[in-house]
């Protein structure tokens, strides 16, 4: 696979232009898996997006927190690791926010269920 990826990157290599040169050759670049990885990672962004169309009885608080946790965590790492990733630190922000809200919206439903609960007459 490295050396298929090698040849891709050279012949993309021809074609980059001048003003993109810098972030193509960045140590967190195109070029190196500290790019692709944010990059894919955006998918849990936007599965937590999607999500928000669901109804929040059928959240999983476990997996809300796991990954609200990760996306906190990673976002300070990213900021310590050198050189700074600001692609890493950008999405684990956002997979942290979508699923902060997404448990805020199961504490929620179970809040005014449990309202519900004590005022339904007996």
């Amino acid at each position: 696979m490295s050396r298929i990826y090698q040849a891709v990157v050279t012949t993309a290599d021809k074609f980059v232009p001048g003003a993109l040169r810098p972030l193509w050759n960045h140590a967190a670049g195109p070029k190196t898996v500290f790019f692709w990885a944010p990059v894919f990672k955006w998918g849990l962004v936007v599965a937590g997006l999607s999500d928000l169309r669901r109804p929040a009885d059928q959240l999983s608080i476990s997996q809300s927190a796991s990954l609200a946790a990760t996306g906190i965590i990673w976002s300070r790492y990213s900021l310590v690791i050198i050189p700074k990733n600001w692609g890493l630190f950008s999405v684990n922000v956002f997979v942290a926010g979508t699923q902060v809200l997404q448990l805020y919206r199961a504490w929620d439903f179970s809040r005014k269920n449990q309202k519900a609960a004590v005022a339904a007459p007996k």
